[in-house]
């Protein structure tokens, strides 16, 4: 484990006298970060437009010094009368000032709870196979954004439904780097259920419209 050294002044009397002596000595600290965990284990939600914003705890604690910190949540970035996905950081503090952070998910959207578009896709230019998972009503990651059999550019990235024919792919961060989608959409049917998106922002990957087929 790494070590990092905090000095403290100790101030004493002389034996001699009533001259004040200042000495300074180190101390060993164990470089340790408290442990995050949600109620539930749950970070991802989902809300509709103007909704209320969802009531989100989480307990941290250090199992190095053995003590319970405080969790920080910011919601300054939450905006709950505009569609979309949106981060909450929670952050917390040993007593030595080492600093956890852990993320949740917030989707914003009015869509039906009933669709579902988590399942099996081929991307049509390639038949690739991916798999997308619902997280939370209309929140979804898909385990291969660029529908790649190249494993180095094989990422997970979020998206959010906003109803039966659109879809956004917002800002995020992977492992590649930065990324959104632009002409996002979806198709829903029974046979022919589709979405799409051009990836942007990004220089790995191409910025041709990728269509995925649910299979």
């Amino acid at each position: 484990m790494k070590k990092v050294f905090i000095f403290a002044a100790l101030v004493a009397l002389a034996v001699t006298g009533c001259k004040k002596k200042q000495n300074d000595v180190s101390t060993e600290v164990s470089v340790s970060y408290p442990t995050i965990t949600f109620a539930g284990g749950n970070v991802y939600f989902s809300i509709p437009i103007g909704g209320s914003l969802p009531s989100i705890s989480a307990t941290a604690f250090d199992t190095f010094y053995n003590e319970r910190d405080s969790v920080l949540l910011d919601k300054s970035t939450l905006d709950n009368s505009t569609a979309g996905l949106y981060i909450v950081t929670a952050s917390a503090k040993n007593k030595y000032g080492m600093t956890a952070y852990a993320s949740v998910y917030v989707a914003v959207t009015n869509v039906n709870p009933l669709f579902n578009l988590g399942g099996n896709y081929i991307r049509t230019a390639n038949n690739d196979t991916v798999h997308v998972t619902r997280l939370a009503n209309g929140l979804y990651v898909t385990d291969n954004v660029a529908g790649t059999t190249n494993t180095a550019y094989i990422v997970p990235s979020y998206f959010v439904q906003l109803d039966d024919t659109t879809i956004i792919l917002p800002e995020q961060q992977t492992p590649q780097g930065s990324l959104y989608g632009i002409s996002a959409a979806c198709h829903m049917s029974p046979l022919d259920t589709t979405y799409q998106y051009a990836i942007q922002g990004n220089p790995n990957f191409g910025t041709s419209v990728r269509t995925f087929l649910k299979f």
